[in-house]
């Protein structure tokens, strides 16, 4: 399924008219990434089931309780879950937050015995590769004709929560708009050595769509164009960080002073947590991912889980989420008057990507990434 096909670029160009400003000045500060779930293999066939009515809330004297597992960020569950608390008062919720991919290997892994109920944040790869492997509990919500069939499984195993825009990230103290890259390619400009600094490319959704997108751009017939992209920009590469929050101190101490990162997150971190970050939209256009959502297969809390999922994806709370986080809701139906401002006037360029091609060879490429040119650029 082709995701930046025309069809995608008339939607979001209905959803975000106008042109993208590109400063988001703040100071310095602290914070988490919103980390997506890692592309794997796509893929899926099934049944589609006729549509269900909402679960409804658990009778007062019964408790019931829902298990989590998410790679979203802190700053995300302060504002979703008292509100669901709230209208759920008998429903004990916990959240698992682990690693992108670790969320997919531990659900495979439970498969027998399922400890989840409900799966908070995944790239359409992933959530695909787990429909595909029957991890995925089929279900028809009641938003089912509110979110296009670029962001959902055609037999009702996963849905699209948010819009992702991979976008170029600099710290705003050290660099002017116009000093920062423009696009992908001049990131391989020999100005920008030893002033870009990377999050581990992993075990990071974010950097391993950005990398395969990369060496799509390049050719996917051709990876090896691509790995010589790589190998350049591995030149330009100071340090690959841990985790984010070694990547935002990197970058706050101008350590590095450009990286590559999720439009939402760099706004939650400059305007949120005070990071001295910006950023550019590429003038090519961007990797655009779909964070999505699904129920477990053999969830022991379906009925919760379904709540939630129901809750989650309100216009209410989408239009909460839009204004306080950041997040680009991938629900068609948001009133432009219940969107921020930056919203509205915000045209979203996709990068010309074959999402089904990138999750067929994202593990190759990132495999052979981490083996033959990590670190090996400057030799």
């Amino acid at each position: 399924m082709k995701k930046s096909s025309s069809k995608l670029k008339k939607w979001m160009q209905g959803m975000f008219a106008g042109s993208l400003a590109l400063t988001v000045a703040a100071c310095s500060g602290g914070g988490q990434e919103a980390k997506p779930a890692d592309n794997s293999n796509a893929g899926g066939q099934g049944t589609q089931p006729a549509a269900q009515p909402a679960a409804t809330p658990a009778p007062s004297g019964e408790p019931q309780k829902l298990v989590i597992y998410t790679g979203r960020d802190k700053n995300i569950f302060e504002v979703v879950l008292p509100k669901f608390k709230e209208k759920y008062p008998n429903v004990e919720v916990e959240t698992l937050e682990m690693g992108a991919q670790q969320i997919l290997e531990r659900v495979r892994a439970e498969k027998a015995n399922p400890q989840a109920d409900f799966w908070w944040g995944g790239t359409q790869s992933a959530l695909s590769t787990a429909a595909d492997e029957g991890l995925l509990e089929p279900y028809k919500p009641t938003f089912a004709d509110k979110v296009p069939d670029l962001y959902k499984d055609p037999q009702d195993r996963w849905y699209g929560e948010m819009l992702l825009p991979e976008v170029i990230m600099y710290n705003s103290q050290a660099l002017k708009p116009e000093e920062a890259p423009q696009d992908w390619d001049e990131l391989l400009d020999p100005k920008y050595k030893d002033k870009i600094v990377i999050r581990n490319v992993l075990p990071s959704g974010t950097m391993r769509t950005i990398y395969s997108a990369m060496i799509y751009r390049q050719g996917a017939d051709t990876p090896e164009k691509g790995y010589d992209w790589l190998t350049k920009l591995d030149a330009n590469t100071k340090e690959y960080t841990q985790d984010p929050t070694n990547l935002y101190l990197k970058l706050d101490r101008q350590e590095g002073v450009i990286s590559l990162w999720n439009l939402q997150d760099v706004l939650l971190q400059s305007k949120k947590n005070n990071h001295p970050y910006d950023f550019i939209y590429p003038k090519s256009g961007a990797p655009i991912l779909v964070d999505g959502i699904a129920l477990v297969k053999g969830a022991k809390n379906l009925d919760a889980a379904k709540n939630f999922m129901e809750f989650l994806m309100s216009p209410e709370i989408a239009s909460t989420l839009a204004k306080e986080r950041f997040q680009f809701p991938a629900r068609t139906d948001i009133s432009k008057d219940d969107l921020p401002d930056f919203m509205k006037n915000l045209e979203l360029k996709p990068l010309e990507l074959d999402w089904a091609v990138m999750a067929a060879k994202e593990k190759e490429w990132m495999q052979h990434w981490d083996e033959n040119i990590k670190g090996k650029g400057k030799k």
